[in-house]
């Protein structure tokens, strides 16, 4: 094993750090700050962080293909012009839920754009319940809604073959995985494939690994656990020096670095004290795993 580095490279403060993104075009990692309402832009090169402030609580970001980045705001699909600070908004959804917003999405590797909804917390993990659904952005800016009744919809991924498609409902505390159909952007056939241990928490954020490994984060955990989902078996455990890990992507010139957002939301003074970095981005080196580049947008 080779040994694991842990650094802290963007010691904001977020309230809600969520869905990293690694743009190799910039060397940087995107991510958000979900209820301070920032997009988010750490520079690998200068190691600072840029942040552009939007109008509504913004719960995830991805790359577009023709340039720029696109990002669930509210309850909006909306592109993001990063150098005008300019927001577009292109499809609204949950109409009749005034208080929904979107939470984590992800570009599936045909460049369809899945993010799901959760009503707004009355504090961390609180909520009321069943208010979400999960919806796809196509290319061609139709949407489409795949199931409601969602608690808090969270990670996604696909399997490297595009056969499988992983999700994340957190208050199932369950790791599930669907048929997928690459052609249509179609799931059926849900059945979990991991359920998390009483220490490991709340699942949240994910991505695979080259090896098809998925690692979750695990809000409240502390950590990010490696899982091989053929055989619902974990591998791996890193623990963070933070308590509200909320997710994970893999950056860095060959992707073998690994990213980690957290949140600072509900904590008092005193849990703050203990853990200053909360709210902070963390890079992971030695893991000995690399990921593979995010997918696009294609509209």
């Amino acid at each position: 094993m080779s040994s694991i580095k842990i650094e802290c490279v963007a010691n904001d403060g977020y309230r809600i750090g969520e869905s990293p993104v690694w743009d190799e075009k910039e060397s940087a990692l995107l991510y958000v700050d979900i209820t301070g309402r920032k997009v988010c832009r750490w520079s690998s090169v200068t190691k600072q962080a840029e942040a552009i402030s939007v109008d509504a609580p913004v719960s995830s970001v991805a790359l577009r293909k023709s340039g720029d980045y696109v990002i669930t705001l509210g309850t909006r699909f909306a592109t993001l012009k990063w150098k005008d600070q300019l927001v577009t908004t292109i499809a609204h959804v949950d109409k009749d839920k005034r208080n929904n917003r979107f939470n984590d999405g992800k570009v599936d590797p045909a460049g369809r754009y899945f993010a799901g909804t959760m009503a707004e917390e009355i504090r961390p993990a609180v909520l009321e319940r069943h208010q979400g659904a999960l919806y796809t952005l196509f290319s061609d800016l139709s949407v489409v809604k795949h199931f409601d009744q969602v608690d808090i919809s969270n990670g996604l991924d696909w399997s490297l073959d595009h056969k499988t498609f992983f999700y994340i409902d957190s208050l199932s505390y369950s790791v599930d995985a669907f048929d997928y159909d690459l052609q249509t952007g179609t799931i059926g056939n849900r059945r979990s494939i991991y359920k998390l241990e009483k220490e490991e928490n709340i699942p949240d954020g994910m991505c695979i690994d080259t090896e098809g490994k998925l690692w979750v984060a695990c809000y409240n955990g502390g950590r990010v656990i490696r899982l091989d989902p053929e055989t619902g078996k974990r591998l791996q455990t890193v623990k963070l020096p933070v308590d509200k890990t909320t997710s994970c992507c893999f950056g860095g010139k060959d992707y073998s670095e690994m990213y980690v957002t957290s949140a600072s939301d509900g904590m008092d003074k005193e849990w703050l004290s203990r853990q200053p970095q909360a709210g902070g981005v963390f890079k992971i080196t030695g893991l000995g795993a690399k990921g593979i580049p995010p997918y696009p947008f294609a509209g």
